[in-house]
Parts: C-alpha cells; sequence; structure tokens
C-alpha cells in the first residue's frame, strides 16, 4: 500500500511544470508577457523600422527641397527627430527586453540613461504637438501680423526651448529626488508620487489641455468662417396682387441695382478671403486628427502611469507587464503616425516623398511650384472650391 502511494506521488510530481526563474514573476511581481516571439518580432520590430522610414522622409523633405524650408516647419522637423530618436535609442531595447521574457539585461548604468532618452524624447514629441497645435491658431487668428513675427530664428528658440523642457523632466531622479526602480531583472521609471504627478502634468496633461484647447478655439473660427462666407443668393420679388405705381417701381428698381452691386462687392470680398477660409478648414481638420490620435495613442498609458504609484508599492509596479508593455507599444505608435498625418494634409510633402520613394530626386521644387501654380489657377476659375 506504501509502495503505491510512493510511485503515484512520483507520477504526480513528475507532471508538474518546473518553473525557471526567467518563467516566474520578478521581484516587483511583473508577470511576462504571455505572447510568442513572432507577435514581439512583428510589434517590435515593424514599428520601429517604419516609424525610423516615416520620419526620416520627413527630416529629407524639409532639410533639401527648398520650398519645404519654412519656419512653420521647423516644428515638423523637431517633432520628427523626436519620434526619430524614440524609434532608435528607445524602442530596440524595448523590444530585447520582450523577446528575453521581460528582464532587464543591459545593467543598471545604462537603465538610467534609457529611462531618460525615453522621458525626454517622448515628452520632446508631446510638446511639439502642442507647440504645432498653438502655431497653427495663432497663424489663423491673426494671418496679417503672425507671419511678419514667424521667423527661423524665433523657430529655433521655440524648439530649443521644447527639448530643454523636456530634458529637464529627466534630471530630478538623476538628481536624488526620486530614484528609478533599478535592479537586476527591472528597469522602470521612479513611482515616487510627487514625482509621477510632476513628470506626467509636464509630458502629457498640460500639453493635451492646451491642444483640446486650441483645436476647440480653431474649430469655432473656422465655424464662423464659413458662416461669414455663406453666400445669399437675389432676393425673391414678392408677388403683388395691387397695381404698383411708376414711381414705387422705380424705387424698387433702384433697391434692385443697389443689392446687386452689393452682391457683387461680396462675390469680390469672398475671393480675397477664400485662401484664409481653405487654410482655417484644413487647420481644423488636419488638427483634428492630431489631437484624436495623440489621445489614442497616449492617454491610456498615461493614465495607468498616473494610478500605479497609488495601487503599487513605490519600490515596484503591480501592473502586469503585457497591460504595461501594449499601452506603451501603443503611445510609440503615435511616432509612426505623426509623418503621415501631416503628409495626408499637406500637397507639397506628398508630392515630395512620392518623388523620394520613386528615386526622382531632381526637379521636384520645379514640380512643388507647377502644383502650386496649378492649385491657385483652380482657384481663380472656381473660387467657390475649398480642398
Amino acid at each position: 500500500m506504501d509502495l503505491r502511494l510512493l510511485r503515484a506521488h512520483q507520477t504526480t510530481t513528475a507532471t508538474l511544470p518546473i518553473l525557471s526563474p526567467t518563467e516566474n514573476d520578478t521581484t516587483c511581481g511583473m508577470q511576462i508577457l504571455s505572447h510568442g516571439n513572432v507577435e514581439k518580432v512583428l510589434i517590435g520590430g515593424v514599428l520601429t523600422v517604419l516609424t525610423i522610414c516615416g520620419n526620416l522622409l520627413v527630416v529629407i523633405s524639409v532639410c533639401f527641397v527648398k520650398k519645404l524650408k519654412q519656419p512653420s516647419n521647423y516644428l515638423i522637423v523637431s517633432l520628427a527627430v523626436a519620434d526619430l530618436s524614440i524609434a532608435v535609442a528607445v524602442m530596440p531595447f524595448v523590444s530585447i527586453t520582450d523577446l528575453i521574457g521581460g528582464q532587464w539585461i543591459f545593467g543598471q548604468v545604462f537603465c538610467n540613461v534609457f529611462i531618460a532618452m525615453d522621458v525626454m524624447c517622448c515628452t520632446a514629441s508631446i510638446m511639439t504637438l502642442c507647440v504645432i497645435s498653438i502655431d497653427r491658431y495663432l497663424g489663423i487668428t491673426k494671418p496679417l501680423t503672425y507671419p511678419v513675427r514667424q521667423s527661423g530664428r524665433c523657430m529655433a528658440k521655440i524648439v530649443l526651448s521644447v527639448w530643454l523642457l523636456s530634458a529637464s523632466i529627466t534630471l530630478p531622479p538623476l538628481f536624488g529626488w526620486a530614484q528609478n526602480v533599478n535592479d537586476d531583472k527591472v528597469c522602470l521609471i521612479s513611482q515616487d508620487v510627487g514625482y509621477t504627478i510632476y513628470s506626467t502634468a509636464v509630458a502629457f496633461y498640460i500639453p493635451m489641455s492646451v491642444m483640446l484647447m486650441m483645436y476647440y478655439n480653431i474649430y469655432r473660427a473656422a465655424k464662423v468662417s464659413a458662416a461669414k462666407h455663406t453666400i445669399q443668393g437675389f432676393p425673391k420679388v414678392e408677388d403683388e396682387r395691387n397695381s404698383v405705381d411708376c414711381v414705387a417701381a422705380a424705387l424698387k428698381l433702384q433697391k434692385e441695382v443697389e443689392e446687386c452691386a452689393s452682391f457683387s462687392r461680396l462675390l469680390k470680398n469672398d475671393r480675397k478671403n477664400i485662401s484664409i477660409f481653405k487654410r482655417e478648414q484644413k487647420a481644423a481638420a488636419t488638427l483634428g486628427i492630431v489631437v484624436g490620435a495623440f489621445s489614442v495613442c497616449w492617454l491610456p498609458f498615461f493614465l495607468l502611469s498616473t494610478a500605479r504609484p497609488f495601487i503599487c508599492e513605490p519600490e515596484c509596479s503591480c501592473v502586469p507587464l503585457w497591460v504595461e508593455r501594449f499601452l506603451l507599444w501603443l503611445g510609440y505608435a503615435n511616432s509612426l503616425i505623426n509623418p503621415f498625418i501631416y503628409a495626408f494634409f499637406n500637397r507639397d510633402l506628398r508630392t515630395t516623398y512620392r518623388n523620394i520613394l520613386l528615386c526622382r530626386y531632381r526637379n521636384i521644387n520645379r514640380k512643388l511650384s507647377a502644383a502650386s501654380m496649378h492649385e491657385a489657377l483652380k482657384l481663380a476659375e472656381r473660387p467657390d472650391l475649398v480642398i
């Protein structure tokens, strides 16, 4: 009887899986990613390559095409550089960490460097989007005075300020205010409550609030402009049952002549202001999609980052690693989307992309000038056409 029980116990023990240290939770209780290596390569590798290619295309287009070298495009280049830095300096290490099961293998010293690069580049991308929304708003609401103030030196100072402010968020953990979670298995940004509130507010919540405010103001301006440019038709002549005398008919004819003259002036004014109206509509549509994509990509991650210090211990993260990684890659996806959003609404960028991808490097500026001339002629022939 005892021999049978011993054999049964040995059989049961042999069927149980032996968990290796990499398959267990880490010291902070984070769970290892459950999906396979193929999915990890597709998520990390493909997203990284596409992000590098898309943002490199933006940098090359603006830096080497003469027509695109405008002060307003400096912000788009800054955004592309921030997104490109994320793809080059951050995404590969996250992908490798996912492939080996979620453990950090690059050492404690590089962990601080990695977190600093991640925070600075993501913050620079988000804050540049915020500054772009302000730039679009000022360009719409002050079309006469703003272009005069907009210079290359001014834009360079704005870009430098964005990057300096983004870098300032990475300094506290390096100088002792809030230490990063850094051991042989985990590399995690500081879970100090005060630092978390400060960093998430500066890096996300304040820029998002500004972007929403700018979008609302641009949308309202475009709506008012659309109502202003709605052209009323000729007034209908009311049927009169009673006969009118010659004096009344002459007065009525004079009134209709004055209305025709005012109608003609209205058409002339609309022809002059149609470009402003077109710019308002395009800015509202572009910024709306930018804000929408930005919110969908980054809002879940920052909500989790803000709540994590309150629901977990300060030394670690109790959130499953697959949840953190999914929301993190969703935020990184915003760096891939940005170049295509601006190219979709910018004809010059679309034309430049197409010529570069087809290896037609020669005469790009001439093609852009010809496309602009064609658009201007089409607008002159049909002033009611808004693209």
